[in-house]
């Protein structure tokens, strides 16, 4: 098996991997790997602080916009404008 050096590691996108040591109840661990589906406690964590990210900038969009409290932010339909029809020339002759 070939070894990757750093420089081909770090040649395509942005690569970081880094070791935590955070203290979590085991029975919430488990039921959240059980609710996600997630094979790995890291996984696990992983999906649900990708959750907590998007729910937080949701939650920003929706103070950004104005909407009403306690009324779950929807997606708006879009509306198209009909086009217009083309005028024919009056050609003078």
């Amino acid at each position: 098996m070939r070894r990757l050096r750093t420089e081909e590691m770090y040649g395509y996108g942005n690569f970081v991997c880094m070791k935590k040591t955070l203290n979590i109840d085991e029975k919430l661990l488990r039921e959240a790997r059980e609710a996600c589906g997630a094979s790995t406690d890291t996984e696990a964590v992983r999906q649900g602080l990708e959750t907590l990210v998007r729910h937080a900038a949701s939650q920003r969009l929706a103070a950004f916009l104005g909407s009403e409290a306690g009324h779950p932010v929807v997606a708006v339909p879009r509306r198209r404008e009909k086009p217009v029809a083309k005028r024919a020339r009056r050609v003078a002759g």
